[in-house]
């Protein structure tokens, strides 16, 4: 099966169980299946746009260094600020659930993709895109799983109960995953299915945080729409000009 259709079979069962998720009482048993789905559909059409290759090692490379650096975030409290993981995710590996480092490296090379359709010149443009692109995500992530009860932060911040610090962690962190994803895949082109996997993302999370969840949070649904939005809409608009 080629690697395009097997990232759209993936996508459409990671959306599937996203729906499942939201209509559930435990939305959280579905976590770990969602966060596999999102990672199988990112390397699958990374590896149609760069080559199967790149793609897992690109996939490897982001995967590793939000790990390394969670873990790192879990024992100092550095770049995130203070937080620790529940026992809900599994398995854990130096108190980090291995579905974290997946989640990094899929939503890492669907924010690259962006990127690479914003800034095609590359260099630090596109590392500076790809990390505004990313943490837009985590204006979704940290929310859903905070009242998910998968992770707590052991002060409240001024978005939902998250720290400032969280958002500017993000953003060194996506911009080390741009780093590393780029040298690896270089100045190669985004590649339209993982532009699909970064616009699923942002339509569905918005939808759920206005309309799905209990209780619904507009501030949420609306600042993550907007933000994760400005992203995904340029980029398509010159991933169609070429």
């Amino acid at each position: 099966m080629p690697t395009r259709a097997l990232g759209v079979l993936f996508l459409l069962a990671m959306m599937g169980f996203q729906v499942a998720s939201g209509l559930d009482a435990r939305p959280e048993r579905f976590t770990g299946l969602i966060v596999v789905l999102l990672a199988a559909s990112a390397v699958a059409f990374a590896a149609d746009a760069w080559g199967a290759r790149r793609a897992v090692a690109a996939f490897g490379a982001a995967a590793l260094t939000g790990y390394a650096v969670e873990v790192i975030g879990v024992l100092t409290g550095f770049p995130f600020g203070a937080y620790s993981y529940s026992d809900v995710l599994w398995p854990q590996v130096g108190g980090v659930p291995m579905v974290v480092a997946l989640a990094w490296g899929g939503m890492g090379l669907a924010a690259y993709a962006v990127a690479a359709a914003i800034a095609p010149g590359g260099g630090w443009a596109r590392v500076c895109v790809g990390a505004g692109a990313l943490t837009a995500w985590d204006l979704f992530l940290d929310p859903q799983m905070v009242r998910s009860g998968l992770w707590t932060w052991a002060q409240d911040g001024f978005y939902r109960g998250i720290p400032l610090s969280n958002f500017a962690g993000w953003l060194l962190v996506s911009a080390l995953v741009m780093l590393v994803v780029g040298r690896v895949c270089g100045d190669d082109g985004p590649g339209r299915g993982l532009l699909v996997l970064y616009t699923v993302m942002a339509v569905m999370e918005t939808v759920a945080f206005a309309a799905v969840f209990e209780p619904p949070d507009l501030l949420v649904a609306v600042a993550g729409g907007i933000t994760m939005g400005a992203f995904a809409a340029p980029a398509w608009r010159r991933s169609w000009r070429r």
